[in-house]
């Protein structure tokens, strides 16, 4: 069987550096709010190229974190509007609701299943108070033309950082990052010092990371990050995820218990150092089946560049996305294949039971990119012999 992605085998990956730094945490005594945690959100930030790194609990604290810290600072109120993809994993909204914020879902471009940029000026009404970007599946989403659209207006923008750890923008108003624009190197790898390039998780006025084990830059468990350059907000987000408290035992806001643990952070600065060549090879294995796949009925995700998908550092391949109008059969046959595959995702959320008073809502093109969509086997430990068999069994599909 071919996994759909080896968590094991990219741990063993990391060893024995994984357990050293476990032990390291173990014997130190210390679980909390300790060096660890400081070290890697400075690492972090550096990284990224913001000033401030928060480290939470999970992904989906981040991007609460985010919008209560607005409310507490007057930023945004219960009620306001908050401009997010319809094509998006279900936390993205939660993050929104969960802070009595209303979601204003915008149809996604089809040719990269984010956000399509071109359709969210016209969704802004003067409740509107920020834009979510969602660097869907580790796509880059952004665009010069977006960033003006928000100075305009007055709005906040907000990345959902989920997927796309070490993407990297360069310019270009696509809404992704080409190498040879002028701001990339000549690989996905060799960026330029000293250009416009910036991360994803550094566009926006913050950033929701999270750390997942499945994800690029993973943990030993849940863990999530905030990103930005405001000190302001970073203040308050720091306190709001420790109960509200910039002292102990007193409490400024009603703040949650949002913390990034020793061990989780001990984990990820191993794994950090080696993110850049981790994406790079699953950008080898996504262009391996850009140029091969060959099968009439599969949609393949856009390369975004000629050149082919290894000079471009804008997609980190989270995820290989396809489509195909017979998904669940096509599915079928590669486990009987021995191939395992996901579904992200089966659902969009305004058809989820969660968001049942959204039901007679209609966005076309959301609900069919959840009717045909596929993820197929890709990381960064994947054998050359299983992307080649994925390959030739989806060839062989009729």
């Amino acid at each position: 069987m071919i996994k759909f992605l080896d968590i094991q085998k990219i741990t063993d990956s990391f060893e024995p550096e994984l357990s050293e730094a476990v032990t390291r945490v173990v014997r130190r005594g210390w679980y909390l709010l300790g060096e660890e945690v400081a070290a890697f959100e400075k690492e972090y930030a550096t990284y990224i190229g913001v000033k401030h790194c928060i480290g939470v609990a999970n992904g989906l604290d981040a991007l609460r974190l985010i919008m209560k810290a607005w409310i507490e600072t007057g930023e945004m109120r219960e009620g306001d509007e908050v401009i997010v993809p319809a094509n998006t994993y279900i936390a993205s909204i939660l993050a929104i609701t969960d802070n009595r914020l209303k979601p204003v879902l915008v149809e996604p471009d089809m040719t990269t299943y984010n956000l399509d940029l071109t359709q969210v000026e016209r969704h802004i009404t003067p409740r509107t108070k920020a834009i979510m970007v969602v660097h869907l599946y580790g796509r880059a989403c952004w665009s010069e033309e977006l960033e003006k659209t928000a100075r305009k207006h007055n709005l906040k923008i907000i990345e959902d950082n989920a997927q796309a750890a070490g993407a990297v923008w360069c310019g270009d108003d696509s809404g992704s990052a080409v190498a040879g624009s002028g701001r990339c190197g000549a690989d996905a790898g060799s960026l330029l010092p000293g250009t416009a390039v910036r991360r994803t998780g550094s566009l926006g006025d913050a950033a929701g990371n999270s750390f997942y084990p499945g994800k690029n830059l993973g943990a030993l468990g849940d863990a999530g990050a905030v990103t930005t350059n405001s000190d302001e907000l970073a203040g308050v987000i720091r306190a709001l995820a420790n109960y509200g408290s910039t002292k102990k035992y007193v409490n400024d806001y009603q703040g949650l218990n949002s913390r990034l643990d020793e061990i989780q952070a001990a984990a990820l600065r191993v794994k950090l150092p080696r993110l850049d060549q981790d994406n790079q090879y699953r950008r080898l294995v996504a262009d391996y089946y850009h140029r091969h796949i060959n099968n009439p009925g599969i949609i393949l995700p856009r390369s975004d560049t000629g050149a082919g998908i290894t000079v471009n550092p804008g997609h980190v391949w989270h995820l290989f996305v396809v489509r195909h109008a017979e998904r669940d059969r096509l599915q079928r046959y590669l486990a009987e294949n021995e191939i395992q595959t996901l579904i992200h995702y089966p659902l969009p959320p305004h058809k989820q039971q969660a968001y049942r008073g959204w039901a007679g809502l209609s966005f076309p093109l959301t609900e069919q990119i959840h009717r045909e969509v596929l993820s197929l086997p890709v990381s960064q430990v994947m054998e050359e012999n299983e992307y080649l068999k994925v390959t030739e069994i989806i060839n062989n599909f009729r």
